[in-house]
Parts: structure tokens; C-alpha cells; sequence
């Protein structure tokens, strides 16, 4: 059983600090659960253009708003807390804070991650080969 507290997350080296946001690992790769999954904040005003090539992600709203908006469609989707949203053809889309508060997203990505992973000039994170 893996058990793990937020908070004292925070304090660790799996809090990880990127432009626009920051993000608590809660499980990774190493904990042999197929996924991994994140406690991320979304400051407030942030525009993030994002393409996840090499893992799949879903995204659950617990606090703020925003909207998310498909790249290749132009669609734009609100985000509230209680909306989920999955990116399961590899989406490219530019994620956005209103910016009146951040939003605070529950994630989990399939690949896991292994821990340090920022996105890179395409958006998207390396597969743990790539970044070695």
C-alpha cells in the first residue's frame, strides 16, 4: 500500500515548478502502478499550449476556472471544478486560467512519469528514453 500526504509532498523533491505552473507527484513510474498522478496548479492568467505526443492524460478540476481549447478543432471547452477532461488522441490544445485564481487540477498520465519532467519546446514531455 502507498500512502502519501500532500502537503508533505510539497516539501520534496516531487514538487516540481515549470512557467505558468507547478506540480506535486503524488505516484510515479518507480511505484509500479501503470500511471502516475499529479496534484498541478494552473496559476492564475496562465496560457499553456501543450501536446502530449507520448502520453495519454486525463484532468479533473477540483478549484478554479479556465477553459481548454482543441487545437485542431478550435473548440473551446470551460473548466469548472467537477469537469474532467481526457486527452486520448494525443491532444494538442492550449490550456487557460481565468485570472482570478489558479486552478487546481487532479492529473494522471499513462505513461507514468518518472518525476522531473517539464515540457519541452513542442509542449509535450519526453518518454523517460528520450531524456536520458
Amino acid at each position: 500500500m502507498i500512502v502519501r500526504d500532500l502537503n508533505e509532498a510539497k516539501n520534496t523533491d516531487r514538487h516540481i515548478f515549470s512557467k505558468g505552473w507547478d506540480s506535486v507527484r503524488l505516484l510515479l513510474k518507480s511505484d509500479n502502478m501503470g500511471f502516475s498522478f499529479h496534484i498541478t496548479t494552473i496559476y492564475a492568467g496562465a496560457e499553456l499550449e501543450m501536446h502530449y505526443k507520448n502520453h495519454l492524460e486525463s484532468v479533473y478540476c477540483v478549484d478554479g476556472t479556465g477553459s481548454i481549447e482543441d487545437c485542431a478543432t478550435g473548440e473551446v471547452h470551460q473548466i469548472r471544478p467537477g469537469v474532467v477532461y481526457a486527452l486520448d488522441k494525443h491532444d494538442k490544445h492550449i490550456l487557460r486560467a481565468d485570472a482570478d485564481k489558479p486552478m487546481i487540477m487532479a492529473c494522471v498520465f499513462n505513461p507514468p512519469v518518472t518525476g522531473n519532467e517539464v515540457h519541452q519546446d513542442d509542449g509535450s514531455y519526453a518518454l523517460e528514453a528520450e531524456s536520458m
